[in-house]
């Protein structure tokens, strides 16, 4: 669902295991720019999954693959890292983590 502050991203832990979305769609892994891990995502920890996560999340919203991919690992250890089982995050809370 689009809001005001632009895009809407929502993760959550189902029976049928982990689903990311933006905007009611699934969230691209981006794993043909950078591939952190081939195992989805995943949150709540620091590893290659959660990180797969953060460059999935900043290259969908910055739309820039070197930026995203210089910024990941400190948004993966201060939001991703952080996450609660079920989340929402919308692009004025990536800007505002990212300022």
């Amino acid at each position: 669902m689009k809001t005001p502050e632009g895009k809407t991203y929502v993760g959550d832990r189902t029976i049928d295991g982990i689903q990311v979305t933006v905007d009611d769609s699934p969230l691209e892994p981006r794993t043909d720019l950078k591939a952190y891990s081939k195992n989805g995502f995943e949150w709540s920890y620091e590893g290659p999954e959660p990180r797969q996560l953060a460059f999935a999340l900043l290259m969908d919203h910055l739309g820039d693959p070197a930026r995203a991919a210089a910024l990941d690992e400190s948004f993966m250890r201060e939001m991703v890292a952080n996450f609660a089982n079920t989340w929402e995050l919308t692009s004025a809370d990536i800007e505002a983590a990212l300022a």
